[in-house]
């Protein structure tokens, strides 16, 4: 399963993780995804969706 958002399409993104002796490691970036079920196209369906979204009203929960 892709680690993205089904409303916004936000995806991991790539950096550096940088020591105290400046060694330079890829890491990823991955974004605060949650499991949620909520109503589209009138139905209930389970979807992966990042906070902001949940946040901003976004997603409708079904009850």
């Amino acid at each position: 399963m892709a680690k993205m958002c089904e409303i916004c399409g936000k995806k991991p993104l790539a950096g550096h993780n940088i020591s105290h002796a400046h060694n330079v490691s890829k890491r990823r970036f991955n974004p605060n995804l949650q499991r949620v079920r909520a109503i589209s196209n009138g139905r209930m369906k389970k979807m992966m969706v990042c906070t902001n979204c949940i946040k901003s009203g976004n997603v409708v929960k079904a009850p």
